[in-house]
Formats: structure tokens, C-alpha cells, sequence
């Protein structure tokens, strides 16, 4: 039996970490937590998102642009993540509305499609 979801793994090129946490710890503020130490030598970094785990793996020779794969942040105060990823040069792409939420997508510097997500107050 399945019982739930233990982590996500996105991609990101090797070599490109600090570009990786000065986004997704820095922008998205999300907190980093340590891999064990049989899983360092792979590179990458995992992150902390509510009571999951996204794992930040490395790999090349992969068009993420290309992709419709992505993970959803559930966010409180969509309007302001809209803001404040526009300051920082993020491109913002309106998605097919849900309904009963609020969402858009974009990119992060490595062409992963990422999405926010908020629910609408019934």
C-alpha cells in the first residue's frame, strides 16, 4: 500500500549548486537540509518544503525548457510571490485557471517549469 509522497526530485546541470541555492534558498526561501553522507558525492542538494522533501539532483544533456513536468508550491499571498519574482527579472506565465485557486508558472534558471498555487477562500 502506498502511503504517501516521501520527496520530489527536480534537476538542475552539475556543477551548477550555488546558482541553485541562491535561487531556491534565496528567492523561494526554502530551507536546505543536510543528504546523507552516502549521497553527497552525487551532487546536488535537498530542500525542506512543508513536511515533504524536494531533492535538487544534478544532471546534464537535458532541455528543461522543453518539459510540461514541474512541481506546485502551495503559497500563501500569491500576489505578493507575483511581486516579488517580477523584481527579480522572473518572467511570469499565466497558467489555465483552476477552480477554486490561484496560480501561476515560471521558470527557474535552469528551465524547470515551477508553479505557485493558492487556494481560493470559498
Amino acid at each position: 500500500m502506498i502511503v504517501g509522497l516521501h520527496h520530489a526530485q527536480i534537476t538542475i546541470p552539475q556543477g551548477a549548486e550555488a546558482q541553485g541555492r541562491a535561487f531556491y534558498c534565496d528567492v523561494l526561501d526554502l530551507m536546505e537540509v543536510e543528504k546523507p553522507d552516502c549521497l553527497k558525492a552525487r551532487g546536488g542538494f535537498w530542500l525542506q518544503v512543508g513536511d515533504r522533501l524536494v531533492h535538487v539532483g544534478t544532471e546534464d544533456g537535458v532541455d528543461r525548457t522543453r518539459t510540461k513536468a514541474h512541481l506546485a508550491y502551495e503559497v500563501n499571498q500569491l500576489a505578493e510571490w507575483r511581486q516579488r519574482l517580477s523584481a527579480e527579472g522572473i518572467d511570469i506565465l499565466e497558467g489555465v485557471p483552476i477552480p477554486g485557486f490561484d496560480r501561476f508558472e515560471f521558470r527557474d534558471p535552469f528551465g524547470n517549469r515551477v508553479e505557485l498555487i493558492e487556494p481560493l477562500d470559498a
